[in-house]
């Protein structure tokens, strides 16, 4: 039961990561946006985005919420070593979120409101940059725990160059997904689809040199995240490592809904390739699955209440997506 509630929540990871990894991706074309058809490349974010952005981030609430509950220990590890990128991260959130809806529905009370633009695309950046960043103090190794108490140091793992690797990954993996995604919506739109077709090409050779340039990094200061990697890992990471240039000629030659697929394929092998490496750690070196479990009957009782949650949940997203998905107000 414990393994289940551990891919629960990595799946819940990877619908974050690909849904609102989307979201914050079209934040940074938002910010990006040039030339004749900037007005028009930041209406289509707007119409992509629509009222399901803030559904988006059911999942991060799902994913902190279950990792109190099953795995208290690892929680309270990650929120005492990692406040400081978190907090930024949720003030990033927050701001995000505020911008958008200030620039969608104050214009029609105070006429335009540019400063707010500004906002939502520092903040969709910034972001993802905390959340690779605090990654990379987990998967590094750089969190450490002893008789309960975590003694790295505040800064510990997320201001390394590897951290700064991550960060940058993580930018530009949403960015990347943003990109196939708007493909797929502007198809009736061919010069906005022309647009978003470089800057998808554009994200994903970045992506995949910041990937390249992360395992040299850790080769020389992570060395165990390159052995989990090329360890349990491997077989996934190949499939990523071959999964990156269909997802990239998908883009070329302009087959966005077999892009947007195999982009999104590749945040996901990523994601997994992490964490099937690292299993049994949790916070790796020093909490384990079953050493920070919760007892088996909050486990039990919460896979219980996941599976009737997700039967309310699931359909309910689906329908949300069907019914409103492109009908914000721009």
């Amino acid at each position: 039961m414990t393994e289940a509630v551990v891919a629960i929540l990595w799946l819940s990871l990877s619908a974050y990561a690909v849904l609102a990894g989307a979201d914050f991706g079209g934040g940074v074309w938002d910010a990006l946006a040039r030339g004749p058809r900037a007005h028009r490349q930041r209406r289509a974010v707007a119409v992509a985005m629509g009222p399901v952005w803030e559904a988006n981030h059911v999942w991060l609430i799902f994913l902190i919420v279950g990792l109190f509950t099953a795995f208290p220990p690892a929680f309270a590890a990650l929120a005492v070593a990692l406040y400081l990128p978190f907090t930024a991260a949720m003030t990033g959130i927050v701001l995000r979120g505020a911008a958008f809806a200030f620039r969608a529905h104050g214009r029609e009370a105070v006429g335009r409101l540019e400063p707010w633009g500004v906002v939502f695309g520092a903040a969709s950046v910034l972001t993802p940059a905390f959340l690779g960043a605090a990654a990379a103090a987990v998967a590094s190794g750089a969190i450490r725990v002893s008789g309960g108490r975590v003694t790295s140091g505040p800064f510990d793992g997320w201001t390394t160059p590897l951290a700064l690797d991550f960060a940058l990954l993580a930018v530009s993996i949403c960015a990347y997904l943003a990109a196939a995604y708007l493909m797929v919506e502007t198809g009736d739109e061919p010069d906005l689809q022309a647009d978003f077709r470089r800057r998808a090409v554009a994200a994903g050779l970045a992506s995949g040199a910041f990937a390249l340039l992360g395992l040299v990094i850790a080769w020389f200061t992570a060395r165990p995240l390159v052995d989990e990697l090329l360890g349990r890992g491997l077989p996934l990471l190949v499939l990523a490592l071959l999964n990156g240039p269909v997802a990239l000629v998908a883009v070329l030659r302009g087959h966005p809904r077999v892009a947007r697929l195999a982009v999104i394929a590749q945040v996901v092998l990523v994601l997994w390739a992490w964490g099937v490496g690292q299993y049994p750690a949790l916070v790796p070196p020093d909490l384990t699955v079953r050493a920070t479990a919760a007892p088996d009957a909050t486990i039990s009782l919460m896979l219980v209440v996941v599976a009737a949650g997700m039967a309310v949940l699931l359909p309910s997203l689906y329908l949300l997506f069907r019914v409103f998905k492109g009908r914000a107000p721009v």
